[in-house]
């Protein structure tokens, strides 16, 4: 799956999938564009790949989402694939709680509404490619999970889907693919960040397969469907969660 000069931004990549679809994508030959918000932890990434442009942002100010469209232009004068991999959650006591509206919107400003305003911006670069989206979701868009403190990130996960459908549908006839992944527990720093009191190994028995992915199995189904090989691939949602989904105990 060559990707010898293609331009690929990936956001969310100072750390786990996208971080392992910035290292796989340029590993191909792909010229990638690095968004992230820590900057210790990208230039970690950054220095594994082969001149990447690394653009600290964050995607919950609508300059910076502009800005990285702009910067990419500016240095390579094309986009070929934009990989929405970037997103949070913030713990809260859910609809009984006291904060749920502000971390609703703060959920979904960096969960759908960056997405959307990316999507927006790369369009017309993406036309003129031929090019293609990635939006990377989760299971939790399709299950509900009773902790409180997950509704707000389900809630973006769900919308991130109909709204892969969506573009997919729109951008079709102008010959831009649009894709989800839907991971289910992948081994990154996500309970670090989040605060969770568990490990990864509290998850095993959630799944049927009784395994946690790595970020590299994510990047290798992101890879795909980038690629040519899924030249006849839009508008699909792909699961890979360790059967984590259709589980019954």
């Amino acid at each position: 799956m060559s990707f010898m000069n293609k331009v690929v931004i990936v956001t969310g990549a100072s750390s786990g999938i996208g971080a392992a679809a910035a290292k796989m994508f340029s590993d191909e030959g792909a010229r990638v564009v690095m968004v992230g918000r820590n900057e210790k932890k990208i230039s970690a990434v950054a220095a594994r790949c082969a001149s990447p442009l690394v653009i600290l942002a964050d995607l919950s100010n609508d300059d910076d989402a502009r800005r990285i469209i702009d910067e990419t232009i500016k240095k390579f004068g094309q986009i070929d694939v934009l990989v929405n991999n970037a997103g949070l959650t913030v713990d809260n006591g859910g609809l009984l709680g006291n904060d749920m509206m502000q971390a609703y919107d703060t959920v979904m400003r960096v969960n759908v509404r960056a997405v959307v305003l990316l999507t927006t911006l790369a369009a017309p670069h993406l036309i003129k490619t031929k090019g293609n989206i990635v939006n990377i979701s989760g299971i939790g868009g399709k299950m509900p999970i009773s902790a409180p403190d997950m509704i707000n990130h389900q809630l973006s996960k769900a919308a991130l889907d109909h709204y892969t459908v969506c573009s997919a549908a729109e951008l079709g006839p102008h010959g831009v693919r649009v894709n989800g992944v839907n991971p289910g527990p992948v081994r990154t720093d996500y309970l670090e960040n989040a605060k969770k009191a568990i490990t990864w190994d509290y998850v095993l028995p959630m799944t049927l397969l009784k395994r946690v992915s790595e970020p590299e199995e994510i990047a290798d189904l992101i890879m795909f469907l980038a690629s040519d090989r899924a030249k006849g691939i839009t508008g699909a949602d792909y699961i890979i969660d360790n059967g984590m989904l259709i589980k019954r105990s």
